[in-house]
C-alpha cells in the first residue's frame, strides 16, 4: 500500500518563503497602489460574447484577434473554433462590452471569442468550447457577460474555472440578471458581478456576502452598439467589463498577481459601503 505523505511543502522551504509574499497587508493597498499610472499595457481580455465589431470607434482599433465558434455538426463531435477573417458582432452585446474594457483601460489588447447568435443566444456547449479556448491559450482576464442555466453542465463549468484559475487566469463573470442559478458566475474560482446604478465607472462595491461578490456601473449605460452606434443599455452584462477593465489595469502594473490577489486588491480597493443605519 502507498504510504501516507505529507502535503507537498517545497514552495514553503526557507529559501522560497519570501519570494512568495508579494502584497502589502490589504489595509495598506490604494487605488494608487493597485493602478496608477497603467493603462493595460501588456494585457490581454478575451471577450466570449456576440463578437466585437472591430473597426468600432469605442474600440479604438485594439481588437488583435476574432474567432467564432460553430455548434457540432454532428451529435456525438465537439465544437469547432474558427479564425474569422472580419471581426463582427451579431448583436451588439459584445462590441459594447469591448468599448467598457477599452474605455477604462486603453491599451490592453482584445481578443473576441463569439459564442451567441443573432438573437444573443447559444448553445450551453458552444459556451463552453469557448472557455475552453480561451484556457488553452491562457489570457489573462477574461469578460463572461453571459451565463449557463444548464445543470447538465454544471461539472463541466466547474472543471473550466478550476483549470482557468490554476492556470492564473482571472473570469470575470456577469451574475444572472433573473434570480436563478447560472455558471460560471457562482463558482468561488470566479469574479461575480452584478449591476449598481451610480453613474460612475469608477465606483465599484465588495460584497462581503457572495455568491455575488462586486457591484459597478450597470444601469442606464451608454454603450457602444453594432454598425458604428451607440445606445443606453441596463444590466449585469455592462457591469462585469468595468471590472475586468480594472482587473486589466491592476494586472497591467502588477502582471504577476494571482486570480485570489486580484480579487483580494479588487476588494481592498472597492469603493467604501455607508455603515448600517448611516446615509
Amino acid at each position: 500500500m502507498d504510504p501516507v505523505l505529507p502535503a507537498w511543502s517545497e514552495p514553503f522551504v526557507r529559501e522560497r518563503r519570501a519570494a512568495l509574499a508579494r502584497l502589502p497587508p490589504l489595509d495598506q493597498i490604494t487605488r494608487e497602489w493597485a493602478w496608477d499610472g497603467a493603462d493595460g499595457s501588456g494585457v490581454t481580455v478575451a471577450i466570449l460574447d456576440s463578437g466585437v465589431e472591430g473597426d468600432h470607434p469605442a474600440v479604438g482599433g485594439r481588437l488583435v484577434a476574432s474567432y467564432r465558434v460553430e455548434p457540432a455538426a454532428e451529435p456525438e463531435a465537439e465544437p469547432v473554433v474558427l479564425e474569422e477573417e472580419a471581426a463582427v458582432d451579431v448583436v451588439g452585446h459584445g462590441t459594447a462590452c469591448a468599448g467598457i474594457i477599452h474605455a477604462i483601460a486603453p491599451a490592453a489588447d482584445l481578443v473576441s471569442i463569439r459564442v451567441l447568435g443573432p438573437e444573443n443566444r447559444g448553445r450551453g456547449t458552444v459556451f463552453a468550447a469557448g472557455l475552453d479556448f480561451a484556457i488553452e491559450r491562457r489570457y489573462p482576464i477574461v469578460n463572461l457577460s453571459l451565463s449557463s442555466k444548464s445543470e447538465a453542465l454544471y461539472g463541466a463549468f466547474h472543471d473550466l474555472a478550476d483549470r482557468a484559475y490554476f492556470a492564473g487566469m482571472l473570469l470575470v463573470c456577469a451574475a444572472n440578471n433573473l434570480p436563478g442559478a447560472s455558471y460560471p458566475s457562482l463558482f468561488s474560482s470566479v469574479v461575480s458581478v452584478a449591476a449598481h446604478d451610480v453613474a460612475d465607472p469608477w465606483t465599484f462595491f465588495h460584497n462581503p456576502a457572495p455568491p455575488v461578490e462586486f457591484g459597478a456601473y450597470g444601469l442606464d449605460v451608454p454603450i457602444a452598439w453594432r454598425d458604428g452606434t451607440s445606445i443606453a443599455a441596463s444590466g449585469n452584462s455592462f457591469a462585469a467589463p468595468h471590472i475586468a477593465g480594472i482587473a486589466a489595469l491592476i494586472r497591467s502594473r502588477h502582471p504577476s498577481v494571482r486570480p485570489f490577489e486580484l480579487k483580494a486588491i479588487l476588494a481592498a480597493t472597492a469603493t467604501p459601503l455607508p455603515l448600517a443605519g448611516r446615509a
